[in-house]
């Protein structure tokens, strides 16, 4: 599996590169080192590494501009990395209302307009016979085009961004704001694919329109990502306890023995967990932990009830939770499994991590199977590609 290479923070912001970066500062440093190549081979080589970086110190700075106004909002930001198509700072939730959404979204362009001005008056004051104001001059250039092509109207373009807040604003509906900037993102990355296939059979320059084309491939999949991150957002808010909650426990009767529960319980199935009851109300929990440590000379004597976890001593939750509250317990308290309480409080069910996903994958029709689900229930980790807690944690202020 491909990973990221940490490269140091920023204001506690972890930074990292994607492999594939590497590719990228490549041709980066050819273009640039072509176009100095009048200063000489070397000087012009020499010239075209640095300006490859400080384009990237750039796109980091950009990236800055949208992490520390998330971080203003008490957003916690995870990372900014660079990779294959720019950069990316992971932002782990959702602004509270659409004019903080819209300060999130418009910081980048704006440090990166900052920039091209700050950058044109620098160049000013240097002759234009130095070097150096050649490429303070195309620095600031290309910041001034890397802000008006992050404007452009269409997820997950920071444009896409501002037109998700505008439409938040005025339809009221964050989810509805997002399904409709994330189609503009995707009609825009059908339009770039098809200008790049445009410019490579009439111009012949295949680099560029090759280029062009995967940056609106890259759009499309990225705009359907918002898309499909949406649909769960609003689901597991929908989703309510009792519709993932399964029974897969057994009823003790508190006044039986330790020595009978462990013979007829325990050794004759596979069951895991068991809730005790006296005149058919419920104690709590049974801890089969807690046989373990009694004397098996006093099983015959003690009654179930001397290990049972009463109901407020243990994890639970409401029928009526949505998932996404079921999820960030599960995830913020490092849990198992939770139980879950009926209105009268008596135990309705048990709700685990597999749980959650076959609900899910019945509700969305995701192509989810039983060794999969039995895996989540094993190991209490969500699919990679499917990462619930995050979602759920972005989803619970919506």
């Amino acid at each position: 599996m491909q990973t990221n290479w940490r490269i140091g923070s920023l204001f506690g912001i972890p930074l990292f590169l994607d492999p594939l970066w590497f590719l990228i500062l490549g041709l980066a440093t050819l273009n640039f080192g072509i176009s100095y190549q009048e200063l000489g081979a070397i000087q012009g080589w020499s010239v075209g590494v640095i300006m490859a970086l400080l384009l990237f110190s750039s796109v980091i700075l950009h990236e800055l501009g949208h992490s520390l106004v998330a971080q203003r909002q008490g957003i916690k930001v995870n990372s900014i990395t660079l990779f294959l198509f720019g950069g990316m700072a992971a932002i782990e939730e959702e602004s509270k209302t659409p004019g903080q959404a819209f300060q999130v979204a418009i910081a980048g362009p704006l440090v990166s307009i900052g920039l091209s001005v700050l950058l044109t008056l620098i160049a000013a004051a240097i002759p234009d016979t130095i070097a150096l104001h050649a490429m303070l001059t195309d620095l600031a250039r290309i910041n001034l085009v890397l802000a008006l092509f992050n404007l452009i109207p269409g997820l997950p373009l920071d444009g896409g961004q501002v037109l998700k807040a505008a439409l938040w604003k005025a339809t009221g509906n964050r989810f509805k704001a997002v399904r409709l900037a994330a189609k503009a993102g995707q009609i825009l990355g059908y339009a770039a694919i098809a200008f790049g296939l445009l410019i490579d059979f009439s111009t012949g320059e295949l680099i560029t329109g090759l280029w062009i084309a995967m940056l609106g491939w890259f759009g499309i999949r990225s705009a359907k990502s918002y898309e499909r991150v949406t649909q769960l957002q609003e689901t597991l808010l929908e989703m309510v306890a009792s519709d993932a909650m399964t029974r897969e426990f057994r009823v003790v009767d508190a006044e039986k023995s330790l020595r009978y529960f462990a013979d007829e319980y325990l050794l004759a199935n596979q069951s895991q967990v068991y809730f005790a009851d006296r005149d058919g109300r419920y104690q709590g929990m049974v801890s089969v932990a807690d046989l373990q440590v009694i004397e098996r000379s006093l099983w015959e004597t003690q009654t179930v009830q001397s290990i049972v976890r009463p109901l407020d001593e243990i994890p639970t939750v409401k029928e009526s939770m949505s998932l996404a509250e079921v999820i960030t317990k599960l995830e913020n308290e490092k849990l198992q499994r939770v139980t879950v309480l009926s209105p009268a409080g008596a135990v309705a069910g048990l709700i685990d991590r597999g749980d959650i996903l076959r609900s899910l994958a019945q509700k969305l029709n995701l192509r989810i199977g039983d060794t999969e689900i039995k895996r989540v229930k094993d190991e209490g980790s969500y699919p990679p590609g499917l990462q619930l807690g995050t979602i759920a944690k972005s989803t619970k202020s919506l």
